[in-house]
């Protein structure tokens, strides 16, 4: 079965920085990884999401200031957070959509969470 292990969330004071990982496994040689992505909050809304030829989207909120990554031979993303903010504290789930290649039904997948909480 697929699994999302994320960490590197933690405390940190506003204007530090923190790093965040997503491993994904079970995909073998029969899924394929079309987006992976990072969402906050109870309402999950996007953060930074990244497809599989390298394009990446932003939240305009966190723009300039995060950069997401993915090693596709190690299938991790990564979230590099900057000048990070109070209003950044929230649960940060990592996500994954993807195909199997042994049916058209797109596959969606998220992390446990890892909380991010930035406070002086």
């Amino acid at each position: 079965q697929v699994q999302l292990v994320e960490s590197g969330g933690g405390l940190v004071q506003p204007g530090g920085s923190l790093r965040l990982s997503c491993a994904v496994s079970g995909t073998g040689t029969i899924f394929s990884i079309i987006t992976m992505g990072w969402y906050r909050g109870k309402q999950r809304e996007l953060v930074a999401d990244i497809t599989s030829d390298g394009s990446t989207n932003y939240a305009d909120s966190v723009k300039g200031r995060f950069i997401i990554s993915r090693d596709n031979a190690k299938n991790t993303v990564y979230l590099q957070m900057n000048s990070l903010k109070p209003e950044d504290t929230a649960v940060y789930y990592c996500n994954v959509r993807g195909r199997f290649t042994t049916a058209p039904s797109l596959m969606i997948y998220w992390g446990q969470g890892t909380q991010v909480t930035v406070s002086s």
